[in-house]
């Protein structure tokens, strides 16, 4: 299997994207770690292993840090984000602070935790997950991609420090995914108007971000760093 013997700790791992990749991670012989808020939902078994925590706080930010220091990961997927719109007059200090918190500051610590034993080995993977609100943007999105932008950034700067030393970091920035979070939010007329300005004319599926994660993720990545992929059916090219 693709990933036989390999480590992998995915952060926002319960449901939609990150549940998606956990479970294709599994399939292909890994040993999966995710993250998740709290014990008191319903978690279909797609990791073998979960480690409970909210990185809107920065002492649960610490604890999984550490938590990644006493494991031997191979893969780290930065995936957990969220996402307040607001226009930007009207942005609270505290929910820019909070974004900033689990979309930036987690993945940069984390990171640096997995880095360690990554670079001991001379080999590892870190995939961030992105949006395409980190390649434009749109009112109401400032705080958001401010974050996703800035992830971008990071990813870059980590690929320039470290892809000699055998650790590659790629983002992945999808667009419009069908995930049960975007039918919830959207109302029907809203998610018609928005597939009608996807030039491939509907929704992404959530196999189709995770596939991509799995081979930027693989040894059969030997060449690709430091990129920020949208996987959006045309929407930021066209």
């Amino acid at each position: 299997m693709l990933f036989s013997g390999k480590t992998v700790f995915i952060t926002g791992a319960s449901r939609g994207i990150g549940a998606c990749i956990a479970r294709d991670f599994r399939a292909q012989g890994a040993f999966v770690i995710g993250t998740r808020t709290s014990t008191n939902s319903t978690y279909n078994d797609y990791c073998d292993e979960w480690h409970e925590a909210d990185f809107s706080s920065e002492s649960q930010i610490l604890r999984c840090a550490d938590f990644i220091k006493e494991r031997d990961v191979d893969i780290l997927i930065n995936n957990a984000g969220i996402n307040i719109n607001a226009d930007f007059a009207d942005i609270d200090l505290e929910v820019f602070k909070s974004i900033q918190m689990v979309n930036l500051l987690a993945p940069f610590i984390l990171s640096q935790s997995a880095l360690i034993k990554m670079e001991q080995k001379g080999w590892g993977r870190i995939v961030n997950i992105s949006s395409i609100w980190g390649k434009i943007s749109k009112q109401g999105r400032a705080a958001y991609s401010a974050s996703k932008f800035a992830l971008d950034g990071l990813t870059v700067s980590l690929s320039a420090e470290y892809s000699q030393k055998g650790i590659l970091a790629n983002c992945i920035a999808p667009g419009f995914v069908d995930t049960p979070l975007t039918r919830a939010s959207t109302k029907p007329a809203e998610l018609k108007d928005l597939i009608s300005r996807v030039p491939i004319g509907r929704l992404g599926e959530v196999d189709e971000i995770s596939k991509y994660v799995l081979w930027l993720s693989s040894e059969e990545n030997t060449f690709m760093t430091g990129q920020n992929i949208a996987i959006d059916g045309g929407f930021t090219r066209v």
